[in-house]
Protein backbone atom coordinates (compact mmCIF):
# COMPACT_ATOMS: atom_id res chain seq x y z
CA UNK A 1 0.00 0.00 0.00
CA UNK A 2 1.36 3.41 -1.10
CA UNK A 3 1.54 6.63 1.19
CA UNK A 4 -1.67 8.39 -0.62
CA UNK A 5 -3.67 4.70 -0.04
CA UNK A 6 -2.58 4.42 3.35
CA UNK A 7 -3.48 8.05 3.93
CA UNK A 8 -6.63 8.35 2.64
CA UNK A 9 -7.87 4.81 4.27
CA UNK A 10 -6.85 5.57 7.74
CA UNK A 11 -10.04 7.75 9.84
CA UNK A 12 -9.94 11.26 10.33
CA UNK A 13 -8.47 11.20 14.12
CA UNK A 14 -5.01 9.37 12.65
CA UNK A 15 -4.53 11.81 10.04
CA UNK A 16 -4.70 14.62 12.32
CA UNK A 17 -3.02 12.86 14.72
CA UNK A 18 0.33 12.27 11.68
CA UNK A 19 -0.33 15.87 10.49
CA UNK A 20 0.21 17.44 14.33
CA UNK A 21 3.50 15.35 14.36
CA UNK A 22 4.77 16.68 10.67
CA UNK A 23 3.83 20.07 11.69
CA UNK A 24 5.65 19.94 15.09
CA UNK A 25 8.86 18.16 13.45
CA UNK A 26 8.95 21.17 11.15
CA UNK A 27 8.66 23.74 13.77
CA UNK A 28 11.33 22.29 16.30
CA UNK A 29 13.59 22.46 13.35
CA UNK A 30 12.56 25.62 12.18
CA UNK A 31 13.26 27.00 15.63
CA UNK A 32 16.77 24.92 15.63
CA UNK A 33 18.21 27.01 13.31
CA UNK A 34 20.54 29.70 13.94
CA UNK A 35 19.86 32.72 11.11
CA UNK A 36 22.03 33.65 8.83
CA UNK A 37 23.88 36.64 10.41
CA UNK A 38 24.20 35.02 13.83
CA UNK A 39 25.92 31.90 11.96
CA UNK A 40 28.20 34.14 10.47
CA UNK A 41 29.24 36.70 13.94
CA UNK A 42 29.33 33.49 15.44
CA UNK A 43 32.00 31.64 13.11
CA UNK A 44 33.51 35.12 13.05
CA UNK A 45 34.30 34.61 17.21
CA UNK A 46 35.13 31.23 16.49
CA UNK A 47 37.41 31.94 14.39
CA UNK A 48 39.00 34.98 16.51
CA UNK A 49 38.92 32.29 19.65
CA UNK A 50 40.78 30.04 17.61
CA UNK A 51 43.81 32.53 16.35
CA UNK A 52 43.88 34.62 19.19
CA UNK A 53 47.51 34.58 21.43
CA UNK A 54 45.09 34.28 24.37
CA UNK A 55 44.54 31.45 26.61
CA UNK A 56 41.32 29.96 27.20
CA UNK A 57 40.51 29.54 31.06
CA UNK A 58 37.84 26.69 31.93
CA UNK A 59 37.29 24.66 35.21
CA UNK A 60 40.96 26.32 35.75
CA UNK A 61 42.78 24.82 33.12
CA UNK A 62 44.34 26.54 30.21
CA UNK A 63 43.43 26.02 26.50
CA UNK A 64 45.13 26.83 22.96
CA UNK A 65 42.52 28.82 20.91
CA UNK A 66 41.42 25.58 19.07
CA UNK A 67 41.12 23.26 21.92
CA UNK A 68 38.98 26.11 23.14
CA UNK A 69 37.40 26.36 19.79
CA UNK A 70 36.67 23.04 19.14
CA UNK A 71 34.88 23.08 23.12
CA UNK A 72 32.39 26.36 22.09
CA UNK A 73 31.35 24.04 18.47
CA UNK A 74 30.30 21.15 20.77
CA UNK A 75 28.17 23.80 23.43
CA UNK A 76 26.93 25.57 20.15
CA UNK A 77 25.59 21.91 18.55
CA UNK A 78 24.06 20.72 22.06
CA UNK A 79 22.44 23.97 22.35
CA UNK A 80 20.74 24.21 18.73
CA UNK A 81 19.30 20.64 19.49
CA UNK A 82 17.95 21.99 22.66
CA UNK A 83 17.61 25.25 23.47
CA UNK A 84 18.09 27.66 20.25
CA UNK A 85 20.76 29.72 19.64
CA UNK A 86 19.49 32.95 17.72
CA UNK A 87 22.07 35.64 17.54
CA UNK A 88 25.62 35.98 18.91
CA UNK A 89 25.10 37.33 22.37
CA UNK A 90 23.06 34.23 22.98
CA UNK A 91 25.88 31.89 21.64
CA UNK A 92 27.95 34.32 24.20
CA UNK A 93 25.83 34.04 27.00
CA UNK A 94 25.20 30.03 26.51
CA UNK A 95 28.25 28.52 25.87
CA UNK A 96 31.20 30.86 26.11
CA UNK A 97 30.55 32.46 30.07
CA UNK A 98 30.25 29.66 32.12
CA UNK A 99 30.97 25.87 32.65
CA UNK A 100 27.60 24.05 31.84
CA UNK A 101 29.35 21.39 34.64
CA UNK A 102 30.87 23.12 37.54
CA UNK A 103 29.42 26.92 36.95
CA UNK A 104 32.68 28.62 37.26
CA UNK A 105 32.83 31.45 34.30
CA UNK A 106 35.24 30.98 31.72
CA UNK A 107 38.43 33.30 31.79
CA UNK A 108 40.65 34.64 29.15
CA UNK A 109 44.39 35.07 29.78
CA UNK A 110 45.94 37.51 27.59
CA UNK A 111 49.07 39.33 27.43
CA UNK A 112 47.61 42.35 29.12
CA UNK A 113 45.91 40.06 31.90
CA UNK A 114 43.49 37.95 32.48
CA UNK A 115 39.23 38.74 32.24
CA UNK A 116 35.94 36.99 31.65
CA UNK A 117 35.57 35.23 28.39
CA UNK A 118 32.11 36.50 27.91
CA UNK A 119 33.24 40.42 27.89
CA UNK A 120 36.26 39.32 25.71
CA UNK A 121 34.32 38.08 23.07
CA UNK A 122 31.49 40.86 23.61
CA UNK A 123 33.80 43.39 23.10
CA UNK A 124 35.38 41.55 19.69
CA UNK A 125 31.64 41.23 18.45
CA UNK A 126 31.03 44.75 18.80
CA UNK A 127 34.81 45.35 16.87
CA UNK A 128 33.39 43.21 14.06
CA UNK A 129 30.22 44.77 13.82
CA UNK A 130 31.45 48.15 13.34
CA UNK A 131 34.11 46.84 10.84
CA UNK A 132 30.73 45.82 9.02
Amino acid sequence: MGFLTWHIARPLGQRLIAAGIVLTVMAFNAQAQIPPQATQEINSLLDFVEHSECRFVRNGSEYAGSQARAHLEKKLEYLEESEGVNSAEDFIEMAATQSSKSGRAYEVRCPAGIQPANLWLKTELQRQRQLH
